[in-house]
Order: C-alpha cells, then structure tokens, then sequence
C-alpha cells in the first residue's frame, strides 16, 4: 500500500495533442513547490497527476498547503495506491480510513472504473465495498447527500486507488504556460491581487516596484517583499525589481503642475516598466487599476498614462469594486500586510486636487519642464534586483 496524492486537472484536461506539455509545466511547479518537504515521485496519467510520498513521516499539512497553491489542478486527495484486488482493497479500508469510519456517523462509497477489464463496474464497486463498510462499522449508516465520510475507490490501468477527503485546488493554467508578464506592485491591496489572478491564467509574473527613500520606508520596502512573497507561494518563485524613485517624484513636484502630478508620475513609471518588459521578454505590464476608483483611474486619466506604454496592459481587477477585490485579498492572504500602515511612492506629494479628466496634449507639454530621460536613465541603471522565494524558504 503505497501512500500518494492524486490531483485531478482543470481546465487543461481538455487541451488536445499538446496536452502533454502543460502536464510537464504541471509536474515541474509540483516539484518546485514540494522541494522543501522530503522526497516524492511524480507522473501523470489520465487527465490526474500522481505524487508519491517516500517518507512516512512528511508534514502532510505543509505538503497540503504547497499543493493548495499549484495552479491547474481542480481537487486533490491523499490516497493509497493498491493492487486491483478486492481483498487489498478491503484491507486498506481498515489500515488506511478506519479511523475516519470510526468517527463518522454516515458514509458513502463511489466509483470510478477506467480499467473495463475489472471485474466489477462502478455500480458493483460501491454496492460491494458499502456492505462491506456496513458488516465492519455497524454504527454507520448510508447517506448518498451529505455524508459524513465519502470513500472512492479508483479502478485505473495501472492500479488501484482509494481516498477519503477531496480538497480543492488553485485552478487555473499552470504556472508558465501563458508567457511573462511585470506586475507594476504597490504595498497596497490591488496589485498583489492582479498580480495572483493573472498568474492563476498560467501567466509568469515578476514585479517591478517604485521606491521613494526616504519619503518611503524601509519597511515600505519590506511590506512589497512580504506581498511578492505570497504571490511567489502560487509560481514558487519571483523575479522583483526596486526601481529607486525619489529623484523623478521631486522633478515632478518641483517643476509641474500639482494637478497632474499624479499622471505624470504614472507614465514616467510606464516608460521604467515598458523599458523593463521589452528587455526581460515579459509580454505585457499587469496593473491593479479598477475603473472609477481613484481619480488616476478614470478613462481619461488611463489613455493619457497608458499612452507611454510600449507593450500590452493588463488589468484583471478593471470591472471589479474594492469589496470583491478585498475578498480575493483576504483569500490569498495578502490583505493583511497590504493594510500595514507604511505608504508607498503613490502617496507621496498627492495633490489636492488632482485632474480626473486630462487631456494628452496639456500632459505632455507639463513634462517638458522635466528631463525625464536622463532622470529615468539614471533611476534604470541603479535598479536593485531580488529573486523572492515563497515564505515557506525564510
């Protein structure tokens, strides 16, 4: 009896010849994210990936959580791989899921034969294995609705496989399978959460992050790090760069018109970015932008920004309130350390009365007053690069 976890795919099961090659990007963020728990085996068969544990004695709530977090996978169980032999299965009832009957008050069994070649079908299957329940655990009692305990027995080509409880998976695309994208990240609630929602598409995301020291913190600094740390939990890795700030943001206080700093600020930062995004082939810029929010959101404010641009811009949380953009946050965990009361570049020297509705032509002729190309020159060559790792490496 040999202990596994069975991970049935989402989406992707219904890709067609190239199937195969979201399975390898599958099986390789598997490996990354079980990396610091112990040894497993991994293989793929049938539209369900299989992952062997070779230590007894793994953290199976560590390897959970990891698993949770693996994108393209609908559910998962922890399972027993066994002989396609009745009798096996019968004892791996009681050695495997015993105590689990023993607490239940109701169970159910179901079936699942690929292997026609079984003597029993699916029917058989759950007939057979729940009078065998009923003879062993006489204080159980059947409930086909909401039973306390549901045991499947899988019939496949290879083997047998018998689980208990199912939980659910990241969905999604695998990690790496829809191209890179430099997720523009705040320490506020909206980026990480585009962040992780455009990763959830298969989508490699790294960040790039404006800093202001010392109108902005250190622990400014350190609250993005702990947000691409979260993120980094569901692709195992991230690439963050620290674009050092300051000099451009006073430029721009000094010399432009305080109503349409905010603008200003935010194409100078699209210039950095697209720069970036061309150099390190991510295909697009991934923003948190929520239409209406804040007065830099509003269309007019968003044509004149995007309008420096040089690759696509994606904006997953464009159609969403804040209310369901902080129920995905809290989800994700990220919710917490966006709140932490330490400010990001985009609250510095926030005018009074910022322009909701610019035109391109005043904006442009406001930035002459600046030499942005020298200033974003310097602040280019000067950015710091961190790879982060998910907080399970700290």
């Amino acid at each position: 009896m040999k202990k596994t976890i069975l991970l049935k795919y989402g989406e992707m099961a219904l890709k067609g010849l190239n199937k195969h090659h979201f399975e390898a990007l599958l099986l390789r963020s598997l490996k990354a994210a079980l990396a610091p728990f112990g040894g497993f085996d991994f293989y793929t068969a049938q539209s369900t990936a299989v992952i062997s544990l070779k230590d007894d004695d793994a953290d199976l709530d560590a390897v959970k959580s990891a698993v949770s977090k693996v994108f393209g996978i609908i559910n998962f169980s922890f399972a027993y791989e066994l002989p396609k032999d009745i009798r096996a299965i019968e004892e791996a009832l009681h050695d495997a899921i015993g105590e689990d009957l023993l607490r239940a008050k109701t169970f159910k069994v179901n079936a699942k034969r690929s292997d026609k070649k079984f003597p029993l079908k699916s029917p058989e299957i759950c007939s057979h294995f729940g009078e065998f329940i009923l003879n062993n655990y006489p204080h159980l009692s059947a409930d086909m609705h909401n039973p306390d305990v549901t045991v499947t027995v899988e019939i496949r080509d290879n083997s047998a496989f018998l689980r208990c409880t199912e939980f659910e998976g990241a969905c999604g695309m695998p990690t790496g399978s829809n191209g890179r994208g430099l997720l523009l990240i705040s320490g506020g609630i909206d980026s990480p959460v585009a962040g992780y929602m455009m990763a959830k598409r298969g989508m490699w995301v790294d960040g790039i992050h404006f800093f202001s020291y010392p109108y902005t913190s250190e622990l400014a600094k350190e609250k993005v790090i702990t947000l691409c740390k979260k993120i980094a939990g569901y692709e195992q890795k991230l690439n963050l760069n620290i674009v050092p700030f300051t000099k451009i943001q006073e430029a721009i206080r000094d010399n432009c018109p305080e109503e349409l700093s905010t603008i200003i600020l935010r194409r100078s930062m699209m210039r950095i970015a697209s720069r970036m995004a061309l150099e390190y082939n991510c295909g697009c810029l991934i923003s948190g932008e929520s239409l209406g929010q804040v007065a830099s959101q509003t269309l007019g404010a968003m044509i004149c920004t995007e309008a420096e641009a040089k690759v696509p811009i994606f904006k997953p949380l464009i159609g969403l309130d804040k209310n369901e953009i902080v129920s995905i946050a809290r989800k994700i965990d990220t919710f917490e350390t966006s709140i932490l009361p330490y400010e990001d570049c985009c609250t510095v020297f926030t005018p009074r009365h910022p322009k909701t509705n610019p035109k391109l032509e005043e904006i442009i002729e406001a930035e002459r007053a600046v030499d942005f190309e020298t200033l974003e020159d310097e602040a280019y060559r000067n950015i710091e690069f961190m790879k982060i790792l998910p907080e399970v490496y700290d």
